[in-house]
């Protein structure tokens, strides 16, 4: 009778571990082809655009990082990213104060109504942003719609898409847009305290104002800084709105009004794509760069 032994301990756990690194490399696999396919793949090529130059005698040649010293060079560019810069510097902090006011409203149990307000503020966020932009284009617009109108009752001149107005305006589209988004961020944040904390608080005869500053907004600090990246990148992507109301407004958006519309205007109506790609590589480095100064900033606060 011939005698079965059971397989060593170490073979079998090696047979379930190779079992699951294929199953998890099973899953990984569609990302990872989607990863190199839509992200890595167009970066590398934007990288080798950037690298040539075509000209009307000679066609396309290579120029090395003559087109990245030609671009530390160029006027438009730097009005453009000066542009942005402002418009992050201004509009972001007045949108995330919003947000967070919002946010603390709802999460305050005091505010009646609560659930009408929490999706009244983040409807406009399920609004497209063609749509929002070509609405208060009509609002804005000076010759006919609510502005018109208003100038026309009360003799006022209104102007706002006048050039001395119109980063403003489209400021406040923007915060329109995208208030809703944040508070959601933050309210989501605001749910996860644990109540104990709160009661504590209570016994300890803390203040409403004391409960926000010194419990709800150290704990959404990981919260605030996801927004604050989030709107960063939205900022130095700025297109939808200023180039949909360049139609309304020529005189104020011209055509390098902000980097993306500057390279959109050099590849498409210019023809001169590698110089469109050095203006996307050099964007895609300043807001990574920025975005990670503000993770890692945000991360050793939160952690001390």
């Amino acid at each position: 009778m011939s005698q079965i032994t059971a397989a060593p301990p170490k073979r079998r756990r090696s047979v379930l571990q190779r079992k699951v690194s294929l199953a998890g490399a099973a899953f990984v696999t569609p990302f990872m082809i989607g990863l190199a396919l839509l992200v890595i793949a167009p970066i590398v090529y934007a990288i080798y655009l950037s690298l040539f130059r075509t000209q009307l005698i000679g066609g396309t040649s290579f120029v090395g990082l003559g087109n990245y010293l030609t671009l530390f060079q160029d006027p438009k560019f730097w009005s453009s990213l000066g542009r942005v810069a402002l418009f992050l510097v201004v509009q972001v902090p007045i949108m995330l104060a919003l947000s967070l006011i919002a946010a603390l409203a709802l999460d305050s149990a005091r505010l009646h109504g609560a659930r009408f307000f929490r999706i009244a503020i983040f409807l406009p966020y399920a609004v497209p942003g063609v749509v929002a932009a070509l609405l208060w284009g009509f609002i804005y617009g000076d010759q006919f719609g609510l502005t018109a109108w208003v100038n026309q009752a009360l003799g006022w001149h209104l102007a706002p898409l006048a050039p001395s107005w119109i980063l403003g305006s489209i400021g406040n589209i923007v915060t329109w847009e995208f208030m809703g988004y944040n508070m959601l961020i933050f309210y989501a944040a605001l749910r996860v305290i644990s109540g104990d904390l709160y009661e504590a608080a209570e016994l300890d005869g803390a203040s409403a104002w004391r409960i926000v500053f010194s419990i709800k907004l150290p704990a959404i600090r990981g919260a605030i800084v996801i927004a604050i990246i989030f709107s960063i990148i939205g900022s130095f992507q700025l297109f939808n709105e200023p180039n949909l109301l360049q139609g309304l407004a020529p005189n104020s958006i011209s055509s390098y009004f902000t980097p993306n519309m500057y390279a959109y205007n050099l590849s498409f109506a210019g023809q001169q794509f590698n110089y469109s790609a050095t203006v996307a590589i050099v964007m895609g480095v300043i807001t990574g760069v920025i975005s990670y100064i503000v993770q890692v900033r945000g991360t050793r606060a939160e952690n001390r």
